[in-house]
């Protein structure tokens, strides 16, 4: 199991976190994803690490942008 922070720039409700948390469940096999737009973050629970630039498409094609990436065994 793996913890893959990010960090997402241009959420600005609720709204925008179902949205982008809506994306990378469609796009990848994940066991749980929350974002957070006080904190522009996202931490998504993987059986697997999730390549940076795969998240980083999916994240620009919901409108949003990437910031930062971090992967650790959760």
């Amino acid at each position: 199991m793996v913890k893959i922070t990010l960090g997402v720039e241009g959420m600005m409700c609720p709204h925008c976190e179902a949205h982008v948390n809506e994306d990378i469940s469609k796009a990848f096999k994940v066991e749980s994803v929350t974002s957070d737009h006080n904190t522009n973050s996202t931490v998504i629970t993987a059986a697997d690490a999730i390549a940076e630039a795969d998240i980083a498409k999916v994240i620009d094609e919901a409108g949003y942008k990437l910031t930062s990436y971090s992967c650790e065994q959760a």
